[in-house]
């Protein structure tokens, strides 16, 4: 299966008309286009679901929420899905955004909650050589270049030593892995396979992560 490009060229005309009259005119191709979205979205999980567990996928509306922002479009140009890992144990997250010019691929801990932050950062300030070592893995680095993105503190976390060797880390308030795809990229006919190749390389990350916030400092379970 493959992505459409007619629903691609969809995209870019919603750009360049996002008002709700053009839409409205132009909705029957959008629910075509939603469908057969759908159905590429199903594949990626039937895919992700060959070598992880997922709890539920979920696709995003297009509709934009302008109550609170001041750019009063009122639809997103893009097609968005995540899928949500299954069970206590088993952490993190998927999520692929496909839009012109800004297509991207993500996973792991976006906005994570505030005991388990402080956990990974207790981690951290322990001993991050696993860390390191996800980070400077040879398949993370061919498909998210070695980095984690994610918003960051300006110093360090209250209660951390500013001075500490992975103040970097440390200074994260999400641990997120990214990989942008060009146009080409997401038309070509191997993109969803590119896609779970992107999210198999996750694996050593979440794993990481899911046996760090299910143990305390010791390593003992407190699941």
């Amino acid at each position: 299966m493959q992505f459409e490009k007619s629903s691609f060229q969809f995209l870019k005309d919603l750009q360049n008309n996002n008002n709700r009259e053009w839409f409205t005119e132009h909705k029957p191709t959008f629910v075509k286009h939603q469908k057969n979205l759908k159905e590429l979205f199903l594949e990626m999980q039937m895919q992700l679901e060959k070598h992880d567990e997922i709890d539920k996928m979920k696709i995003y509306r297009i509709y934009r929420d302008v109550r609170f922002s001041k750019d009063k479009t009122p639809y997103n140009p893009r097609f968005a899905v995540s899928f949500s890992r299954l069970g206590k144990q088993l952490r993190g997250g998927y999520y692929l955004q496909i839009k012109p010019g800004e297509t991207l691929l993500g996973g792991g801990f976006w906005q994570p909650e505030k005991d388990d932050l402080y956990r990974l950062r207790k981690e951290i300030e322990q001993d991050a050589t696993e860390f390191r070592e996800i980070l400077e893995d040879e398949t993370f680095v061919k498909y998210f270049e070695g980095k984690f993105g994610g918003d960051e503190l300006k110093s360090a976390p209250r209660g951390f030593d500013k001075e500490h060797k992975d103040i970097d880390l440390l200074r994260k308030k999400g641990f997120v892995a990214t990989r942008d795809f060009t146009d080409a990229e997401v038309l070509a006919p191997n993109f969803l396979e590119e896609v779970d190749k992107s999210f198999k390389a996750l694996r050593p990350f979440f794993n990481l992560f899911s046996d760090v916030l299910t143990t305390n400092l010791n390593g003992e379970s407190i699941i």
